[in-house]
């Protein structure tokens, strides 16, 4: 038991395990796309938003930077086009710009806290502009400032003679874009840890619910080991597999209890059975023995000794021929007999029966033959017991009917009778193992109730049925087989 419920819940935790793991794998390949999409997008917006600035500072430093009047920083903050230019640097306060010559001299800065200091462009980075158009990087422009900055430079270009006569550089924190990504991926985690928390709850409620069925499963055969049977599942309005596993459960348990059912009325009916014909020949013989009966009565009570040794010999050889008749399989092989020529050598056998109990026989039966599949002394079998079956309930001076019709692909064969009407609540049971009617308790000392319960499973072997009706004292009975 306790090695049960770990198993489940083992199960239950894997089944957790493996949903927050795809969650969570999940998330993570989606947070890193989305993380890597949002800082490129957040930095091509940044970029070209800064470009776009730079170029106009380009234009309007153009002019300046031809006139060559930069003999000293005193002249420039001076100058109206500097402090034009100062005022266009202040609408962009996001924005330091620095205006350079050829030479990467930076000959006016918005940034104030370089006022003062001889500034100059790395080289390479003046180059890259004069090459490609602009560079874009993440620099400390060789320790000028105390961290990186993002750096954009562009060149100043004449739009008449094409002639490039400086650059333009604009330098803005990272703090603005690393604040906005910093935005995004606290609102990423907030949105995964609802998700994460949303997806544990419902694949908890879920792995429970499915969970639950199985161990009521395992509950439930622990009981049917025992011997209860009348547990049954509950499949809680389920459609899916758990509901089927559930109805098919509750067939296997309803199979076990009538099979739980019919061994104890096996035992109980054998039981009565066996008693029976022991209890005679037991208390005759110690009736003989002991002086009890006396010696000219000897024989006669000798003689139901011998019947009743007989008919107990007769038990036990039709219970080991069910026993045999249960581990065949008649169609194996495809084997076809005539099943007209059966019926005839029957009704041959039964000839001295169906005489003494002065009956007549309406046979309706072909010439042609009739092949069907099966077993051939098999269904014979069958045949005898229906028909020894009719004519021991026949009223006397009555007649048997036999026949034999084929419809579609099924011979059907019907053996009838008059008598005495069976209760519709009894025709059930004819077929049930050591059943016998209260007429045939009382008249047929020799019956064991084993005849049509060897019929039915014969015909339940050749995979058919039987069927029986009993109206105004005409009963018949009737099944089929295949035809070939």
């Amino acid at each position: 038991m306790k090695e049960l419920k770990n198993r489940v819940r083992g199960l239950y935790w894997r089944q957790m395990q493996v949903t927050v793991g795809m969650v969570l794998l999940t998330l993570g390949l989606l947070g890193a796309s989305f993380f890597a999409l949002s800082y490129n997008y957040a930095r091509s917006q940044k970029t070209e938003e800064i470009e776009n600035k730079a170029n106009v500072m380009s234009q309007l430093s153009v002019s300046y930077l031809e006139s060559g009047r930069y003999l000293s920083i005193e002249d420039l903050q001076n100058d109206p086009d500097f402090r034009q230019l100062a005022s266009f640097a202040a609408m962009v306060s996001d924005v330091h710009f620095m205006i350079c010559d050829m030479d990467g001299q930076v000959l006016l800065s918005t940034d104030q806290s370089l006022s003062g200091h001889v500034v100059r462009v790395p080289g390479e980075m003046v180059l890259e502009i004069m090459e490609t158009g602009r560079t874009v990087h993440k620099d400390d422009l060789n320790g000028l400032y105390g961290q990186k900055q993002f750096v954009l430079g562009v060149p100043a270009v004449n739009a008449t003679s094409r002639e490039t006569v400086g650059v333009v550089v604009a330098v803005s924190t990272l703090q603005a874009l690393d604040n906005m990504w910093k935005g995004f991926v606290g609102l990423f985690f907030m949105t995964a840890l609802v998700v994460l928390m949303i997806a544990f709850m419902a694949s908890s409620v879920t792995t429970m619910r499915q969970i639950r069925p199985i161990r009521e499963m395992a509950w439930a055969t622990r009981q049917y080991a025992e011997g209860n049977f009348d547990i049954r599942m509950n499949d809680y309005g389920r459609g899916d597999e758990i509901g089927e596993l559930a109805a098919s459960f509750n067939n296997m348990a309803e199979s076990l209890q009538q099979t739980e059912r019919q061994r104890r009325e096996f035992i109980a009916n054998i039981s009565h059975e066996l008693k029976t014909p022991m209890t005679t020949i037991a208390g005759y013989t110690d009736g003989i023995l002991d002086g009890t009966i006396p010696p000219e009565n000897e024989k006669q009570y000798l003689q139901i000794i011998s019947d009743e040794s007989r008919r107990l010999s007769r038990m036990v050889r039709r219970m080991l021929d069910v026993s045999q008749l249960q581990a065949m399989d008649p169609l194996r092989g495809g084997v076809v007999f005539d099943i007209c020529e059966s019926m005839r050598r029957v009704l041959i056998s039964m000839e001295k029966k169906i005489t003494d109990r002065d009956l007549d026989v309406e046979a309706d039966i072909p010439e042609e033959p009739i092949l069907v599949r099966g077993d051939n002394d098999m269904i014979t079998q069958v045949i005898y017991n229906l028909l020894e079956n009719a004519a021991k309930f026949a009223r006397k001076g009555t007649a048997l009917y036999l026949g034999v019709m084929v419809m579609d692909t099924k011979a059907f064969v019907v053996v009838r009778n008059l008598g005495d009407t069976i209760p519709a609540e009894e025709l059930p049971l004819l077929f049930e193992r050591f059943h016998k009617s209260d007429k045939s308790r009382s008249e047929d000392k020799d019956g064991v109730g084993l005849g049509l319960y060897i019929v039915k499973t014969i015909l339940e072997q050749h995979k058919e049925t039987i069927n029986v009706t009993s109206e105004d004292g005409v009963t018949t009975f009737s099944f089929s087989l295949r035809t070939e």
